[in-house]
């Protein structure tokens, strides 16, 4: 018996696998890398598009952590239909699947909402981490730069759009409790509870640096042109369009009835808490 982590050698995964080497549980990483070493954990090289190496993979495990990557919206659908059919061959006792922050409302028609529809239906044992941002988008480099340069932070979000961020490392801390709660079950909401807005972040930030540092607001087009050179020009555009459409939203913000908060007892880390903990 074993837990199965995709993308254990990226932002998301990695943090999951670490919690539960710590916690002296059997992991087996996924990867596309033959070459990739994983500490702590036995890698198994899987074609993300092949249902037959999926299932073998999953089958038996104790748990199974997904997460669709940063790529064209096309293949995520794909591997979401790939994983799907996993699931339901291999049933593994557990699935969570973070939706690093994509909607899986059945009306968007998008990979996210593919998953978890199929998750639902599978009748196997699951839960679903919907996270909103990541604190960890604060890093790139457009925002990063400008905040040691200019003392300004840039975002593609409004100046009172009111946001409940969240780390990869409170994705992994729920992750874990949920391999381990199988009575919680639908949507866990992460992130801060209350929500802050882009000036609340930037006043974080400019006490992490001790500077003044003032909030920016920028287009998804300029976000888009600031991160194409880092993931990609497809994944992007991707990007760009949806906080395009998250710009006609008065929040995103999370609810205390479906919160990790309220329903495992986890308080995910404050601005503050994150900068401090990380090191930056």
């Amino acid at each position: 018996m074993t837990y199965v982590i995709h993308g254990a050698t990226g932002a998301q995964g990695a943090p999951v696998v670490a919690a539960l080497t710590a916690a002296a549980k059997p992991v087996t990483a996924l990867t596309r890398n033959p070459d990739a070493v994983v500490d702590g954990a036995r890698v198994v090289t899987v074609d993300h598009t092949s249902t037959e190496e999926l299932t073998a993979a999953y089958r038996g495990a104790d748990g199974v952590f997904v997460h669709l990557p940063v790529t064209s919206e096309e293949d995520r659908r794909t591997q979401a239909h790939h994983i799907v059919a996993a699931v339901r061959a291999a049933r593994p006792a557990r699935v969570v699947f973070s939706t690093s922050g994509a909607p899986i409302d059945a009306g968007t028609g998008g990979a996210a909402a593919i998953l978890a529809g199929g998750l639902a239906d599978a009748g196997v044992s699951h839960a679903v981490i919907a996270p909103t941002f990541y604190l960890e988008n604060l890093l790139m480099p457009y925002v990063v730069d400008a905040v040691r340069e200019r003392g300004v932070l840039p975002y593609p979000i409004r100046a009172d759009f009111p946001v409940s961020w969240a780390s990869h490392l409170d994705i992994a801390a729920v992750a874990v409790a949920l391999f381990d709660r199988h009575d919680v079950t639908g949507v866990v909401s992460v992130g801060q509870f209350p929500a802050i807005t882009g000036p609340d972040l930037a006043q974080a930030f400019g006490a992490h640096f001790g500077k003044d540092v003032a909030f920016e607001p920028i287009s998804p087009e300029q976000m888009r042109a600031s991160i194409a050179p880092v993931i990609g020009e497809g994944p992007a555009a991707d990007v760009a369009a949806l906080y395009a459409a998250m710009s006609t939203l008065p929040d995103r913000a999370i609810t205390e009835e479906n919160s990790a908060q309220k329903l495992l007892g986890i308080q995910p880390r404050t601005t503050d808490q994150w900068l401090a903990e990380i090191g930056l």
